[in-house]
């Protein structure tokens, strides 16, 4: 059974290196802060500062982990279409 007070949200950060960078969480805000102070991942660690780009909001864990790997699977190019239009 699923908890409905939790939302989950897959998110693209641009990086300093004109990168992009996909991950999910349950708190946007502190997930954000984190990359910034290079506690979040390895990889945004050597690429501050970051940008949060575009984010999406799923019911939960299992949508949302599914979602981020659809997303890290896009092409640049198909990642900045998403980016732009939704």
């Amino acid at each position: 059974m699923y908890d409905n007070s939790v939302m989950y949200y897959v998110y693209i950060l641009s990086c300093a290196d004109d990168t992009y960078y996909t991950g999910c969480t349950t708190n946007l805000t502190v997930r954000l802060q984190k990359h910034n102070l290079g506690q979040a991942s390895k990889y945004t660690r050597s690429r501050l500062p970051v940008t949060l780009v575009y984010y999406e909001v799923l019911p939960d864990k299992s949508s949302a982990l599914r979602r981020e790997i659809a997303i890290k699977k896009l092409s640049r190019r198909e990642k900045i279409m998403l980016i732009d239009h939704g």
